[in-house]
């Protein structure tokens, strides 16, 4: 069995066997939050006559002692802009919720961690990508592991990308620094937006199109889909590191059994090969999909970690006020 599988098979039977039926129908952000469709009419290969299946369910038993709510059948993706609180640096940070390639951590990896951003002074992007099988996945029909035809997800991360710099003066961001944060499936996006970003998924659909989307830093936590060996360190062969790579901040735990340690060590050793900017922190405890829920293990004090590698590469200013360490 691949790591690719077990990271597939794991995830449905954490999610599957513990969800409630469906709470919303498609999910909906907070009150004073209003989703936005990154396409200007259907998402590349959407049918416009596809009905729109997307559920939302809480998840128990959840993490750090609170329920999760996962989403599922994402046919029309969403970005949700939460604007700074107080200060405005001026960055942005897109992030990428994981869940397999099959659901969606909307609040566990998505809408929680905007909340810390946001309080951080930095604006937080929150992009419902489409699921199931938008990337890497494990395939029970022929039992073997699948890259789509069609890299939905990477449309979309893309696609945000591109409209966050397009609309950078709205939004009063700078457009030199815009990046990334994703969560197991979600750190997989990281990297393939980070390693993508001149070789267009799609065709161009209007002006936001002629942006970059390559992602001025990235952090990916817990990530899965990058090494895909059992025995070296063997990287996704979609996943080409460079030197123009971004900035690269990893953090994994040693006994996620979900996505192993390999995942973040294969990927830090290809940055390193190719000269890009990386820094990794490895915990012996701390498992899988802890988001940014405190607990008794130092590990879920990661925010504080990447509040320090932003400063240090010069996304936050040095006199900014600290973030939040994800105390919740």
């Amino acid at each position: 069995m691949t790591l690719i599988r077990a990271t597939a098979l794991s995830l449905c039977v954490v999610s599957s066997a513990a969800a409630t039926p469906p709470v919303s129908s498609p999910w909906q952000p907070q009150a004073g939050h209003v989703q936005q469709k990154i396409w200007p009419r259907t998402a590349p290969g959407e049918s416009p006559n596809e009905p729109d299946a997307e559920t939302a369910a809480l998840v128990e038993p959840g993490v750090a002692g609170r329920p999760w709510t996962e989403v599922r059948n994402v046919s029309r993706p969403t970005m949700t802009v939460y604007p700074p609180k107080g200060g405005n640096s001026g960055a942005a940070v897109v992030v990428f919720p994981g869940g397999g390639y099959q659901v969606l951590a909307i609040d566990l990896e998505g809408t929680e961690v905007c909340h810390w951003l946001t309080a951080a002074g930095v604006t937080c992007v929150l992009l419902k990508y489409r699921i199931p099988w938008s990337g890497p996945h494990w395939d029970d029909a022929c039992r073997c592991d699948v890259v789509p035809k069609v890299p939905a997800a990477l449309q979309d991360a893309q696609r945000t990308l591109r409209l966050v710099r397009a609309r950078a003066a709205t939004l009063h961001v700078d457009p030199h620094k815009v990046g990334v944060l994703g969560f197991s499936a979600g750190g997989h996006l990281v990297a393939a937006v980070s390693t993508h970003f001149d070789r267009p998924s799609y065709r161009s659909v209007d002006a936001a199109d002629a942006q970059s989307a390559r992602p001025d830093f990235a952090v990916a936590i817990y990530p899965g889909h990058l090494d895909v060996s059992a025995t070296q360190l063997r990287l996704n062969p979609d996943i080409r590191v460079t030197r123009s790579t971004p900035p690269t901040f990893l953090l994994q735990a040693e006994d996620d059994n979900v996505d192993g340690v390999r995942q973040s060590l294969t990927y830090y050793t290809a940055l390193l090969k190719a000269r890009a900017p990386a820094e990794m922190h490895l915990y012996a405890k701390g498992g899988h999909a802890f988001g940014l829920r405190r607990t008794s293990l130092p590990i879920t004090r990661w925010p504080a970690l990447v509040d320090t590698w932003l400063r240090t590469i010069g996304v936050l200013p040095p006199e900014a006020q600290t973030v939040n360490a994800g105390r919740r």
